[in-house]
């Protein structure tokens, strides 16, 4: 008899705990399940003034990062509650079909072959292929460039696209990453760099060049930035868009742009129309 009264009350304690565990299991990451959880991942750039980066304090700072914070709000996550990784281009699809984030704000450029992969929200922002020099440059028009130094990153198609079509005569210096191609400008190795307006925009702001920098205004390009979801995921994309449509109507994506990329003198687009997912 006693005997038996042990194992029901093993057998208790049992069901007991393991109930515990499954109630304990929903303080995990959520970021799978829409709003509601208790966190939600988001990819963004780490290293692209003004739009994604990560900071020394270990905070972030842009454009992509506010329209996000603000998009993950209206998804029903505090700022507190946003998980951020690092997404860089090459592996953007990837980080989406794996499930290691919800969305993806990263100058994400919306094109017929990324959208065989992943499904888009937006666009939130159109960008364009610009040139910048510096603030005292005679360089006016894309062909000035040629017989001129030319700074993009390696296997950068904007440094092709200027190369190849429009200044073929320019000498064309590829670097690792945007960083050192604006440096190589400020010392005069460069007399130009090339790719979206928005991330040649976001590194003028930066309070270390500001007034050395100017864009030209060239518009070489149509670069409609999307904010990328899991392939077959409609609701989140309807959610998004909805989130988007209202940052828009409230001025507070207005502000995002003035305060991001204000100091370079960014003469930004309007709005794009959300959901007129174009290439």
């Amino acid at each position: 008899m006693k005997l038996r009264k042990v194992t029901v009350f093993a057998t208790t304690a049992l069901v007991l705990s393991l109930a515990a565990t499954a109630c304990g299991s929903s303080d995990k990451d959520d970021s799978g399940s829409g709003s509601g959880g208790s966190k939600i991942k988001i990819g963004i750039k780490f290293d692209q003034p003004g739009l994604g980066l990560k900071q020394p304090d270990g905070t972030y700072a842009g454009f992509d990062v506010d329209v996000a914070t603000y998009v993950a709000g209206q998804l029903g996550y505090k700022p507190a509650q946003i998980e951020w990784v690092e997404t860089k281009s090459a592996d953007r699809e990837n980080a989406l079909a794996r499930g290691d984030v919800k969305f993806i704000a990263a100058t994400y450029s919306i094109n017929d072959e990324r959208k065989k992969k992943v499904d888009f929200a937006g666009p939130y922002l159109l960008a364009h292929q610009d040139l910048l020099v510096k603030k005292d440059s005679t360089i006016a028009k894309a062909t000035d460039l040629n017989g001129k130094n030319l700074c993009s990153v390696t296997g950068s198609t904007s440094a092709q696209n200027i190369h190849d079509t429009i200044a073929p005569k320019a000498n064309l210096r590829e670097n690792a990453g945007y960083s050192e191609c604006i440096a190589a400008l400020q010392s005069g190795a460069v007399d130009a760099v090339t790719t979206d307006d928005s991330i040649l925009a976001g590194f003028a702001a930066q309070d270390k060049f500001k007034g050395q920098f100017k864009l030209a205004g060239l518009k070489l390009s149509n670069e409609n930035y999307g904010i990328g979801v899991k392939k077959g995921d409609s609701a989140t994309v309807t959610k998004i868009n909805t989130a988007l449509e209202k940052m828009v109507s409230s001025g507070a994506w207005e502000t995002a742009v003035t305060k991001n990329f204000g100091p370079a003198d960014y003469k930004n687009e309007p709005a794009p129309k959300i959901g007129n997912i174009v290439k």
